[in-house]
């Protein structure tokens, strides 16, 4: 008798542990238990920790309570300055109510990434390419607004959605470069502009206070010399004062003009008897001797070539009376 009740204590306690291991189930901390009890949803969720349930008759589903990063597949789209463009996103939500989750929607998960895929194409054909690159955190705000609408419905939170990449066509990376580089170069000039105007003006109050102290400039020339020659250059560059140069040139005295050729004035020679030969006509005659012949000596003006004669010919003595004297003959 006795062992028959061992017999059974031990039969029942076997009982009690096959039972016990089909109806106990564990609840994690992050996990929410719902039970379905002949396909019914029981209104009691269970918690974290030991729950049991009936075996053969209930059946505990688990839902995660964690937050879930979702990767959004890069979407290809055309903005709204018809730029094509490919966009890429990550979505951050979590399950707020885990009976709507499991019960209003097949898949929460596949239905929220459907709908960030959806609602990212739609902003990109709604933004323009500068507020994909610039204005992102505004576009991440109407992405969450777009995708948590519908996702309310299904018991799960939209907790922040996140554009990753913004691919860009080459051409317009190269044309984007370009304008970069034309802006980059605009402000440099600005402002080599800037520091050319401000160093005049150094420059301006530094020339005053040198044309006030005339060895300043010496010394300034001095310390340039100074620098120049601390790099030990074989050639060294010494600026001249221009101001110096003016001085020597006034300094030397002018050359002296060489004086004008003057001709040697001459009595001209009286009228004579032409002589044969490449020469002028013959003035051996002496000064006083022939003059008073026959009135004044011929004046040299009226010497004129003679007739059919060429450039080099001998002129012909004009007499005071005008008749031309043959060559050969004595004056009268």
């Amino acid at each position: 008798m006795v062992e028959e009740l061992l017999t059974a204590a031990v039969a029942a306690a076997a009982g009690v542990a096959v039972y016990m291991g089909f109806a106990v189930r564990v609840v994690k901390q992050y996990e929410r238990g719902l039970v379905f009890r002949f396909g019914r949803l029981r209104e009691e969720v269970r918690g974290p920790g030991l729950t049991t349930v009936v075996p053969v008759v209930d059946r505990l589903r688990k839902v995660n309570m964690q937050i879930v990063t979702l990767p959004v597949p890069a979407q290809e789209g055309i903005t709204r300055d018809n730029v094509t463009v490919r966009v890429d996103a990550v979505v951050y939500f979590k399950v707020v109510d885990p009976a709507s989750a499991v019960v209003a929607v097949e898949d929460y998960r596949f239905a929220v990434s459907q709908m960030a895929q959806t609602s990212l194409r739609s902003i990109i054909g709604k933004s323009d390419l500068d507020d994909l690159l610039s204005n992102r955190e505004m576009l991440n705000q109407g992405l969450e607004l777009m995708i948590d609408s519908p996702a309310v419905g299904w018991g799960v939170q939209i907790d922040r959605v996140e554009i990753k990449d913004v691919s860009l066509p080459d051409t317009m990376k190269r044309s984007m470069a370009r304008q970069a580089e034309a802006d980059r170069e605009r402000r440099a000039r600005v402002i080599n502009a800037d520091a050319e105007l401000q160093a005049s003006h150094k420059l301006a109050e530094a020339a005053e206070v040198m044309s006030e102290q005339p060895a300043a400039l010496q010394l300034r020339l001095l310390q340039t010399v100074v620098a120049v020659a601390a790099e030990k250059n074989s050639t060294l560059v010494l600026p001249f004062p221009v101001e110096l140069l003016r001085f020597l040139e006034r300094a030397t005295p002018a050359p002296a003009a060489p004086a004008p050729a003057t001709a040697a004035h001459e009595d001209p020679a009286p009228a004579g008897p032409a002589t044969e030969g490449p020469g002028p006509a013959g003035t051996g005659a002496p000064p006083g001797g022939d003059r008073a012949l026959d009135g004044p000596p011929a004046d040299p003006a009226a010497l004129v070539p003679g007739e059919g004669e060429g450039e080099g010919a001998l002129p012909r003595a004009v007499t005071a009376a005008g008749a031309p004297e043959t060559p050969g003959e004595a004056p009268a």
